[in-house]
């Protein structure tokens, strides 16, 4: 050892020594390492304890029980999309057939990386960007990415809470406000709103009277100022909710995720006691098999998986990072992963119950108006009384005898049929009718309960449920925002939380625009879906590929207690790598092959209608999806160059008079880390990163613990002056 170092001249002094990390790994001389008690710090005079079989002093804030924790991750991957999107992709890609799919990558994909992200947020104890600075520095842009798909959905989810809170507080008038059209007065006349006459009640009262939606995206129309109204008081729940971290959001989630669950028992009960009921449930389980081999089903039930499970958001690790490190994670995978895909099947047994009703009223109603039509076409001559059958009695028509004489008049007027502008009033075409996304619960769902009894009771239950679900949802993707953000740069908690409140809701007001919906469409279809792709699959490789799946499973082994099933290595490692790669070639050739659009409601025309984004919408979605992604390249590149340090070089080390430090000059490049970070196998990793990625518990420490009683060690950290806090 050099005769000027700082070791050699306090070897017999009874001061402490703190040496650089730096210099250490440039010594060369033996020293007695069993004596030695070490500490490694975050800045040299800094705040150092010495943790005796601790290595996490942060006083981290915790669940106060298994149940509140439970409950959280519950509330946060079932939530709206469980209720509407989960049907309609049930309805339109084959019913039960859709189950097939998804069910196989939940399985390969989704249970998997659920439980990885469980496992290495409760491991590391930190929130998205702390975690993969972690696992891997030069993958550490993985976090940030993370935080801001988080943003971008909290933005437009947000707002579909505010719909929800206006149809809820319309709920309570009886005739229900979507009833009925409404009718101007023109002098003595009255006279029914054309564009709901062309449509229905349920699909005015969504388009003109809540949305007040424009023609296309290119025309704004200006604020819409009651969604304004609603969409400030969802962001004054959603901060109320989450400004005291989970002190304040675990007791929310005692409501907000168990009274779902009431009123879709509630809804289950009553739908299957409605008419019609079975023809919907039939109609679901009954799969079409060609929609099994196609490409496009697959692809999105594997979004539906990750979106369902909250995957690549942030918010499963933050939930977890708050649990003590011997937390069951892999129970809590599978438990958390099955109720979800309960509820999307319970879910889709309420909608489907409910739909099959509407779509029985539906067909009857078509009956009774082409049933007129030819009663008319009976009394001008233009049909014979000798094509209806003797058995028909028009004042009892039903859906049998209709289609018996529809077939026999289209037989013998098959020349002219065309001219008589009959329906053949099938319950299979009303059934297959498939509503999108918010449409299913604000015009399908809506319209079906205004044929309840104690209709506006239902409404309310429903819209609150509504409301609770996306509460739940949104409680965890802000915990994707302000945990990570918290954790890495020590900002105070409470000032951050509001400040991210008000900033999305000055954002978010693009949403309640009268183009608003618009916009929606292309956040939610669009903007978060390729990232969020890509996030989970980097999630993966760095994990399995890099950190290592090997070292992975032995942590697990030592962090719950027994070794996880094999089949998890093997979905890390190949399968689930794979599968994702398939899934994001398969959506960006399906964004070059379809360009994006959305369904513009035109007034005049009373319709939907598919247009294209203009260019400069195009430009918008391009930018947002690389906005989304680009931390991970930049980190990446700053940190390959030694542009933007990892954090070694501010660890120092402290030892003991006369405490000779070990040989480190000899270890090879590899083992830095393990001297600097090794442990005994009961205790726990520190959560901070080196600028090497941590070997695992099962590789051999340079440290011995043996021998002496007093040769423990410790390792500890500066809040303030954490690797973490230089990004």
């Amino acid at each position: 050892m050099p005769k000027n170092s700082k070791v050699t001249q306090r070897e017999h002094s009874s001061e402490h020594v703190t040496e650089s990390v730096a210099d250490l790994l440039a010594l060369e001389e033996p020293v007695d390492y069993k004596q030695s008690i070490l500490n490694v710090a975050g800045e040299a005079g800094g705040k150092q304890k010495v943790a005796e079989g601790e290595l996490d002093v942060e006083d981290r804030p915790a669940w106060n029980s298994k149940l509140q924790y439970i409950l959280a991750q519950i509330g946060f991957s079932v939530g709206l999309g469980n209720i509407w999107r989960f049907p309609y992709l049930c309805q339109k890609n084959g019913g039960g057939a859709y189950l097939v799919p998804y069910l196989v990558l939940l399985i390969i994909i989704g249970i998997p990386l659920f439980f990885l992200e469980l496992a290495v947020g409760q491991r590391i104890r930190r929130g998205s960007i702390g975690v993969w600075h972690y696992v891997c520095p030069r993958l550490g842009g993985i976090g940030f990415s993370s935080c801001i798909v988080c943003l971008f959905v909290g933005l437009y989810y947000n707002v579909i809470i505010g719909w929800s809170i206006f149809y809820f507080f319309k709920s309570f008038q009886y005739p229900l406000p979507w009833s009925e059209c409404p009718v101007a007065r023109n002098g003595t006349v009255a006279v029914v709103e054309p564009e709901c006459e062309k449509s229905s009640a349920t699909t005015y009262f969504w388009y003109r009277e809540a949305l007040d939606i424009s023609n296309s995206i290119s025309e704004s129309g200006g604020l819409n100022w009651k969604m304004t109204l609603c969409l400030l008081v969802a962001w004054s729940i959603v901060g109320m909710a989450v400004v005291k971290g989970i002190q304040s959001s675990g007791k929310v989630m005692y409501f907000s995720s168990l009274f779902p669950y009431v009123v879709l028992a509630c809804f289950l009960v009553r739908g299957l006691l409605l008419r019609g009921a079975v023809d919907g449930i039939l109609h679901m389980f009954t799969p079409k098999l060609d929609k099994m081999l196609d490409p496009q089903v697959w692809r999105e039930a594997a979004t539906q998986v990750f979106f369902a499970l909250g995957l690549g958001f942030g918010g499963v690790i933050a939930f977890s990072s708050y649990n003590k490190q011997d937390n069951n994670c892999h129970f809590d995978a599978a438990l958390v992963s099955f109720i979800n895909f309960f509820t999307s099947v319970l879910a889709t047994l309420v909608v489907f119950a409910v739909l099959g009703f509407k779509a029985n009223i539906m067909n009857e109603k078509c009956v009774v108006e082409n049933a007129e039509k030819i009663l008319g076409y009976l009394n001008t001559d233009v049909l014979s009384r000798a094509l209806i059958p003797p058995h028909v009695n028009f004042s009892h028509l039903t859906t049998k005898d209709y289609a018996e004489m529809y077939k026999v008049i289209k037989t013998v007027k098959e020349d002219h049929f065309s001219a008589l502008g009959l329906d053949p009033c099938l319950l299979e075409d009303e059934l297959d009718k498939s509503v999108q996304g918010t449409g299913l619960a604000f015009i399908a769902f809506t319209e079906a309960m205004t044929h309840f009894p104690a209709s506006p009771f239902w409404s309310v239950m429903f819209f609150l449920m509504l409301i609770n679900l996306g509460l739940g949802s949104m409680i965890g993707t802000m915990a994707g925002i302000t945990t990570p953000i918290i954790d890495t740069f020590k900002v105070p908690k409470e000032m951050f939380t509001v400040g991210c409140c008000v900033f999305a809701f000055f954002v978010g007001l693009l949403f309640v625009q009268r183009s608003g919906n618009y916009f929606v469409t292309m956040f939610d279809d669009y903007s978060a879906t390729l990232p969020l792709t890509v996030i989970v699959i980097l999630e993966n490789v760095a994990v399995a590929w890099i950190y290592g799946t090997k070292k992975f499973m032995q942590e697990l082994t030592e962090m719950l207690g027994f070794r996880p099933y094999r089949f998890y290595f093997y979905m890390w490692k190949f399968v689930s790598p794979l599968c994702m790669a398939v899934l994001t070639t398969a959506s960006i050739i399906q964004l070059g092959v379809t360009p994006p659009g959305y369904s513009a409601w035109i007034k005049e025309e009373a319709a939907e209608r598919y247009l294209y984004f203009p260019n400069w919408a195009m430009a918008l979605l391009i930018t947002l999806i690389v906005v989304a992604v680009l931390p991970i390249p930049v980190v990446f590149v700053l940190r390959h160059f030694h542009l933007l340090s990892d954090g070694s070089n501010t660890l120092s080390v402290s030892y003991k008079k006369g405490r000779m430090m070990k040989d480190i000059s000899n270890l090879e490049e590899n083992d830095e880390t393990r001297f600097i970070l090794s442990k005994v196998p009961s205790e726990a990793p520190s959560p901070m990163p080196t600028h090497r990625s941590y070997l695992g518990p099962g590789s051999t420490s340079p440290l011995e613990t043996s021998g002496n009683p007093n040769g423990h060690y410790g390792s500890g950290y500066l809040l303030a002056s954490t690797p973490e806090s230089e990004l």
